[in-house]
């Protein structure tokens, strides 16, 4: 990992913990569900604009197409999830649970991928960040943290490992990134809208920084964002990609703390810790060993 990959994936992690609060400020003007919907229906738009100008083609092989739309299907799964969870919890408690989505595909992944088996170290990490996230989901001293928004936001991330494996281990694994988050954003927004007539008024008391932040998510986030995170992800192992992603929790618990004047109990910085110490053992690679002759 060279200087310029660690400092964008530094920043990007700080970018994704940032988007936890604007999510949390948006739900203030709209419908959760309706707002994770329209933030897909705008990924598609800029998307297709991105597809245009760089002439990518649209075109998938076809045995790749089942996994594409499963992708899609846990993609609204997960958003259905986490607007909901900031909803009804703080976006410290939140990001601590979410990100635990490394301990939920190597779970998976040792049963369902042969070179991904558990050693002892990743084992331990294993330990440590499911023991992270069962202290945050028994921590009830939050008075404005609710159990169900902890619940939610723990769905959310077995969902988003649900997406992970979809890549990993499906013909969707030879599509291009941008075929990928086309495939997310195209099959999760008719679901979301949908789904969200179920959930109360689509519209709160709507105000220019709910839509402000509806429109950074589209952009800067669900779009362009998760491209550039695909982007680094092909220039640098993946490993060394996955090494930065305990940084987001830990963002996440500071700006939550700063800009929305969260109180974080003590119980919930331990299982940040649990959880950060946790992802960087399940992500550790063994070294090769170097044969001498």
């Amino acid at each position: 990992m060279d200087a310029f990959g660690a400092t964008a994936l530094i920043l990007f992690a700080l970018h994704l913990a940032f988007n936890q609060v604007v999510i949390k400020v948006t739900n203030g003007g709209f419908n959760p569900v309706f707002a994770a919907g329209l933030r897909s229906a705008g990924a598609v738009l800029v998307l297709l604009i991105w597809i245009r100008l760089r002439g990518i083609t649209l075109r998938v092989p076809r045995d790749a197409i089942p996994a594409g739309v499963l992708s899609g299907v846990f993609f609204a799964l997960e958003f259905t999830c986490l607007f909901l969870s900031l909803d009804l919890t703080t976006v410290s408690r939140a990001a601590v649970i979410l990100y635990s989505m490394p301990i939920w595909l190597a779970l998976a992944s040792h049963f369902l991928v042969s070179s991904e088996r558990l050693t002892w170290v990743r084992s331990l990490g294993l330990a440590l960040a499911m023991g992270g996230v069962a202290l945050a989901l028994l921590d009830r001293s939050d008075g404005a943290a609710q159990l169900t928004g902890d619940l939610l936001a723990l769905v959310a991330a077995i969902s988003w490992a649900g997406i992970a494996l979809c890549v990993k281990i499906t013909p969707l694994s030879a599509v291009p990134p941008a075929q990928q988050l086309m495939f997310q954003v195209l099959i999760s927004a008719p679901i979301l809208l949908l789904v969200s007539f179920g959930f109360g008024d689509l519209i709160r008391d709507l105000q220019p920084v709910h839509v402000a932040g509806l429109l950074f998510q589209i952009v800067a986030v669900a779009s362009l964002g998760f491209l550039a995170w695909l982007w680094l992800m092909s220039i640098y192992p993946a490993a060394s990609v996955a090494s930065f992603s305990f940084l987001s929790p830990v963002f996440a618990v500071i700006l939550g703390w700063l800009l929305l004047g969260e109180q974080v109990s003590l119980k919930v910085w331990v299982a940040l810790a649990l959880v950060a110490a946790g992802i960087t053992l399940i992500n550790r690679r063994p070294r090769r060993q170097v044969a001498v002759t």
